[in-house]
Order: structure tokens, then C-alpha cells, then sequence
């Protein structure tokens, strides 16, 4: 009879498994949307920059670093959705958060780039 109390007693104390799960998901939601807000801001200035003229090399060199960073933080994002997705906190779905800048970034280096 008191091994039926101690499980009951252990049941109630203990949190639901849902809870961890969801503070997880959240976390990892909150952590990917400020990734995703950096990525989209510095792919958005490799967009604004545009040269005065056929001699504004310098502006032409700032777009292309400016999306290569934003490829880079896409890397990383992709790599941390990666590692949450795994951990079954966030959904498969999730792998379109750095695809979305990351294919800007690819238009502004390769067919949207600025030219001289």
C-alpha cells in the first residue's frame, strides 16, 4: 500500500513533461528570431548600398561583404536549427528561417548585384 502512496505522491511532484518541452521550444524560437533579425538587417544593408557612380568600387565591395556575412550568419543559424531540430524543440518547418535570408544574400551577390 505505501509503494501506491510513494508513486503518487512522486507523481505530483513531479512537473509535467510537457513544460520542459515548451521552454525549450520557446528558447529556441526567441534565440532563432534575434538570428534572424541580425541576418535580415545585414542582408538588408547589402541591399541599400548602391554605387554613385563607375567609380564607387568601395560601395560595390561593401554589398558583397555585407550579403557574405549575411551567408555566414545563415550558416550558423541553419547549423543552431539543425541542433534544435534534433533535440525535437522545434519542428521541421524551422529549416526555412535561414533559407529565406540566405537565398536574398545568393540574388545579391550573384543576379541583383550592384554594378560599376
Amino acid at each position: 500500500m505505501s509503494s501506491s502512496a510513494d508513486s503518487i505522491t512522486e507523481a505530483r511532484e513531479s512537473p509535467r513533461p510537457g513544460v520542459s518541452s515548451r521552454i525549450g521550444t520557446g528558447v529556441c524560437a526567441v534565440v532563432l528570431a534575434l538570428a534572424t533579425l541580425v541576418t535580415g538587417y545585414v542582408v538588408l544593408t547589402a541591399f541599400m548600398v548602391e554605387p554613385d557612380g563607375p567609380w564607387d568600387r568601395q560601395a560595390v565591395t561593401n554589398s558583397h561583404v555585407a550579403a557574405g556575412v549575411g551567408l555566414a550568419f545563415c550558416s550558423v543559424m541553419a547549423l543552431l536549427t539543425w541542433v534544435f531540430v534534433k533535440a525535437e524543440w522545434l519542428r521541421r518547418w524551422w529549416y526555412a528561417v535561414p533559407a529565406v535570408p540566405a537565398l536574398a544574400a545568393l540574388l545579391r551577390l550573384t543576379l541583383l548585384g550592384p554594378d560599376l
